[in-house]
């Protein structure tokens, strides 16, 4: 018998997070997922008098293509890629794995080669389609959790599941107040950071981008970041874990990176253009029911008095005009339980030890 839930969390990314009118073209992107979801979506999508259509991939197998890329190869498939999702008005895209490393032995030349054609596809997707993205819970995520697989399951349907539009009165308060912020002081544990965000446009995300949800999002302004941050969030990027990471900035940009024994790997990743050093996403995320790290990405952004300072290309809705093949979601925990920390806005405190100060944010406060 199918869970409930997978047919619930269908609906969900059809009839909100993406808005699924009649007619039109809806991609939906399969990585190492069960049969069921892609089933599920594909009904919603129909009930809807859209079109589904389906692309199906597997982490060994973009290994594998990974691992030999060419030039010529990637130029190849961006161009029918983008072709395709030129046809389209909506994607979904579901990813599960079997392994979070399955590509932390492709050598970092065969990703940027990869990366630098596919962007394009990527820039198509988030510019001119209504897009979603969110991850399956499979029993390796359940492993990184430190959770059993029934436990993780539950966690997982609650988190996607949430009463996005009861946070957006509260989102919409702490986007007007952060348009409103030239000066963030940021300090905690390891961290004394400064920077501005005056004129750069802060954006709420309540479920229709990301699945979990729940962040506001904006960028420092290019050459504003002074100090030092260090994140306290395991991390992994292009399937290489990165533990402790600290970085220093000096006129915005990235002078001094460290990561123990993987700082070569860090400081590789920070070298693969010049907006790799300079910060391209500011955010702060509230999801009540995301309290620990996982080293997955979409749901550790979101984590409960969270913030992440992102090296690399900013969203083009909250511009600082940073270009970057590299977006690289860092995060640090300011609750007591992670050592604390402040935020300031223009010389006011807005949140203390991961808990928003002002009332009108009082309800993206965790429980």
């Amino acid at each position: 018998m199918q869970d409930p839930r997978i047919a619930q969390l269908a609906r969900q990314l059809v009839h909100y997070s993406t808005a699924v009118k009649k007619g039109e073209k809806v991609m939906l992107h399969l990585f190492d997922v069960p049969d069921e979801i892609g089933i599920a979506l594909i009904r919603e999508i129909r009930a809807k008098k859209a079109i589904p259509v389906v692309r199906i991939e597997h982490g060994q197998i973009g290994r594998e293509l990974a691992m030999g890329s060419t030039d010529e190869q990637y130029k190849m498939v961006a161009k029918h890629q983008l072709a395709e999702m030129k046809d389209m008005d909506a994607y979904i895209a579901i990813r599960g794995s079997s392994n979070i490393c399955e590509n932390s032995d492709v050598p970092t030349s065969k990703m940027k080669t990869l990366m630098t054609h596919m962007r394009g596809v990527l820039d198509h997707r988030v510019k001119k389609t209504k897009w979603c993205v969110l991850r399956w819970p499979h029993p390796s995520m359940a492993q990184q959790a430190g959770m059993s697989t029934e436990a993780f399951e539950d966690f997982y349907f609650r988190a996607c599941l949430l009463d996005y539009k009861s946070l957006i009165p509260a989102m919409n308060a702490l986007s007007r107040l952060m348009n409103k912020t030239d000066q963030v002081h940021i300090k905690g544990p390891g961290t004394d950071l400064r920077f501005s965000m005056k004129g750069i446009p802060a954006l709420t995300s309540g479920g229709n981008y990301n699945v979990p949800d729940g962040e506001v999002f904006t960028s420092p302004v290019k050459d504003s970041a002074e100090g030092y941050i260090t994140y306290n969030v395991p991390s992994l990027y292009q399937g290489i874990p990165f533990d402790n990471v600290r970085l220093e900035f000096k006129k915005g940009k990235i002078v001094k990176a460290d990561a123990g024994a993987m700082t070569k790997e860090l400081n590789s990743i920070l070298d693969a253009d010049p907006g790799a050093r300079y910060i391209g996403e500011f955010a702060l995320g509230f999801h009540p029911e995301i309290m620990e790290p996982m080293r997955d990405i979409l749901f550790d952004e979101k984590i409960a008095g969270s913030f992440h300072f992102t090296p690399g290309q900013a969203y083009e809705d909250a511009d600082n005009g940073n270009r970057s093949q590299v977006h690289w979601d860092l995060v640090s925990i300011q609750r007591k339980d992670y050592g604390g920390g402040e935020i300031y806005f223009d010389g006011k405190l807005i949140r203390k030890d991961g808990i928003f100060l002002p009332k009108s944010l009082a309800k993206l406060n965790y429980k």
